[in-house]
């Protein structure tokens, strides 16, 4: 079965579209009403008002349920497979949603901007909160099956905790958070202007440009973490919620936001990273970083073995 994974045989492809299908059917199309926005075109977010605290429960008991059934539905590799569920279904809600040139043009004075960023800055942990409890499905339905987990070899192996336990994974998060919005910052320009006050004015990217940019970005990143500190995903998918607070902190000042609001439409931005809303970021980056990890266990399976 290791190597039905490394060869990405059609069973473990038939697994994953399995995993995501249910992940859809559960968070995107259940979830729907729970999060659909008042407004034509409107934005899967806090902002619109359209989510209660009883609906962010309910999001994220989905969540739960979708890893754990997707867990089954994958077997006997649901430990490795089932945790695309959740983030499959927030992807499908991140696909029918409005973009943030749609929530600049409704919010148009600098103090009205200012107030969604500061509303938006950690809105990213409510989707990761739904990501986080898809995962904790599978753990549960893994333990309750007592299967093994592939590809973590080292699982059974006591753990000798010593600095690096704690540093490395602080080093992978916020070396995600560097690398992914560098990254996004560069697969994300649909288009891009030179201005003398703040460099670049970057345009609205569409969506397919937003979801390639997130899914190689977080790649690259949950890739590097692999290879270079030795790590699975899990601060890849963390570094998720902080990558949108750190591009507000440095691109969503006042001055700023003055600058664009009295200069460029609503749909330009100062840096690509503002114009990712934060399910998106979670959702696409949660794919992108487990597909990176996988694609560094890939490559090591064929140094190992001479492929």
């Amino acid at each position: 079965m290791v190597n039905e994974i490394m060869e990405l045989t059609w069973p473990i492809k038939l697994r994953i579209g399995l995993a995501a299908a249910v992940g859809i059917a559960l968070i995107g199309v259940l979830g729907w009403p729970l999060v659909a926005p008042v407004e034509p075109f409107g934005v899967v977010s806090i902002v619109s008002g359209a989510i209660s605290n009883s609906d962010t429960i309910v999001l994220i008991v989905l969540g739960f349920v979708s890893g754990f059934v997707s867990y089954f539905f994958c077997w006997p590799m649901g430990s490795q497979i089932g945790v695309f569920a959740a983030p499959a279904g927030l992807a499908y809600l991140a696909a029918k949603s409005g973009d943030m040139g749609k929530l600049f043009q409704l919010n148009p004075t600098v103090t009205q901007r200012e107030e969604l960023l500061s509303r938006m800055r950690w809105e990213a942990l409510l989707w990761l909160a739904v990501v986080g409890a898809g995962f904790l499905g599978v753990l549960l339905a893994s333990r309750i099956t007592h299967s093994a987990d592939y590809g973590n070899e080292s699982a059974s192996k006591p753990v000798k905790r010593d600095a690096l336990y704690f540093v490395n994974p602080a080093l992978a998060v916020l070396g995600s958070v560097v690398v992914s919005q560098f990254f996004i910052g560069i697969f994300a320009r649909d288009f891009s202007v030179t201005d003398a006050g703040v460099n670049t004015a970057v345009g609205q990217p569409v969506l397919a440009q937003i979801v390639l940019a997130l899914l190689v970005s977080f790649g690259i990143a949950g890739f590097l973490v692999k290879e270079v500190l030795n790590l699975g995903y899990v601060p890849v998918i963390i570094s998720t919620c902080l990558v949108s607070p750190f591009a507000i902190m440095f691109y969503g000042r006042q001055d700023v936001m003055a600058y664009f609001a009295n200069n460029w439409p609503a749909v330009f931005f100062p840096h690509a990273t503002l114009a990712v809303l934060p399910i998106q970021m979670v959702s696409y980056g949660t794919i992108g970083a487990i597909a990176g990890y996988w694609i560094g266990i890939r490559i090591d399976y064929w140094h190992k073995f001479g492929l």
